[in-house]
């Protein structure tokens, strides 16, 4: 059978969406943060020069060599999933997948000219059918939306910055660019997330499999609600000094926290416009020639502003009050790092409480997660 064709239907009824345009489900943040990072200075430079040098016949020929290739011989449900999503997502060409000896949860979708989805042996271990069904058309929708050419430049700068770090300026290039480009990303999995819930239309099985990324295979022992109260606390929680925080701890990362995935992705589920999709009015791949640039920045800009605006995360409200013209601003400040470097009062009244400022924070450099918590 050839790899191209779609004889495999959903093993169970789903909505398919015909000629399904990629704007239909991308995250207004995911589009505004790639013309930010097409306008950063060398960007245009670095990239058309990456894209002659890097070796992505050397990086196919690595895993058709030492990983196993799913197929209807190898790995074969995963195969049928594999169809099901393109399937679904109306993909001409079915892409290559790979399967790759690894305990650490993880998938990607990487590739210059074509892309080359692979899934670690870690995540088709800790999921089930229906959770593994989400990944893999979370890995369709970053091929449908050409994620994978940007993520394969990113996996080679992250590495460049590695042996030149000893250039301080060559280094500081490299990692303005590789910054950018995690932020884009971070952005960008919100949306194959919204991919990956069409193709497996299932509102908990995606919220599973982020759950398991984030505490492993213990269904028994966890809770979706409980889950997602957690990503309440930790956009509610702290005061500033948090707030501050939370942006030094996902810097570093290429993806955003499995609880705040969660979030987001409920909260898509439920609104207008996920209905619409499935009601079957969406945009398609023939208009996409039409789209206004403009057009795709102002929803941006909108979506960003009404984030910050409906934001319960201290940092987020206090910018949106300033916007707003609201008073008091010093003190506002004041009150939101209070305790910090010795207390809120002066005289010391709070000071038991001071050492909150400096108690010591949880590691945040443990490998990246990228099955359903990664590029999954």
């Amino acid at each position: 059978m050839p790899e191209d064709s779609h004889e495999n239907v959903p093993s169970r009824q789903r909505r398919r969406f015909e000629g399904i345009s990629s704007r239909a489900y991308e995250h207004p943040a995911d589009r505004s943060a790639l013309v930010a990072l097409r306008k950063l200075s060398g960007f245009d430079t670095v990239f058309k020069a990456l894209s002659g040098l890097l070796p992505e016949r050397s990086l196919r020929l690595l895993f058709l060599s030492d990983s196993v290739r799913v197929s209807d011989a190898q790995f074969a449900h995963l195969n049928v999933m594999l169809r099901d999503a393109c399937y679904i997502l109306d993909l001409d060409k079915v892409p290559p997948m790979y399967v790759n000896q690894d305990p650490q949860p993880n998938a990607m979708c990487i590739g210059l000219d074509e892309p080359i989805i692979v899934v670690t042996t870690g995540l088709v271990e800790l999921l089930d059918e229906e959770e593994m069904r989400a990944v893999i058309g979370h890995e369709v929708g970053h091929a449908l939306s050409g994620h994978s050419v940007y993520r394969t430049v990113l996996l080679f700068l992250t590495g460049l910055a590695l042996r030149v770090a000893w250039i301080p300026l060559g280094n500081l290039a490299i990692m303005a660019i590789v910054t950018a480009l995690r932020e884009w990303f971070r952005k960008s999995e919100l949306s194959a997330d919204r991919a990956g819930l069409l193709v497996g239309q299932d509102l908990r099985a995606s919220m599973r499999g982020l759950m398991k990324i984030a505490g492993g295979n213990h269904l028994h022992e966890m809770n979706v609600d409980a889950f997602l109260a957690q990503a309440e606390e930790y956009e509610a929680g702290g005061d500033l000094r948090d707030s501050v925080l939370k942006i030094l701890n996902v810097m570093p990362r290429s993806h955003p926290f499995t609880t705040v995935r969660a979030a987001e992705l409920k909260k898509w589920a439920e609104s207008r416009d996920h209905q619409r999709i499935m009601d079957g009015h969406y945009p398609r791949r023939d208009e996409d020639g039409d789209t206004s640039v403009t057009d795709s920045i102002r929803q941006s800009a909108a979506s960003y502003a009404n984030g910050m605006k409906n934001s319960k995360d201290p940092l987020m409200k206090l910018v949106s009050d300033i916007a707003g013209g609201a008073g008091d601003l010093g003190g506002r400040v004041r009150r939101g790092f209070g305790g910090f470097a010795g207390g809120g009062t002066a005289g010391g009244a709070d000071g038991g409480n001071s050492g909150t400022a400096t108690k010591e924070q949880p590691r945040t450099d443990r490998p990246e997660d990228e099955g359903p918590g990664g590029s999954a």
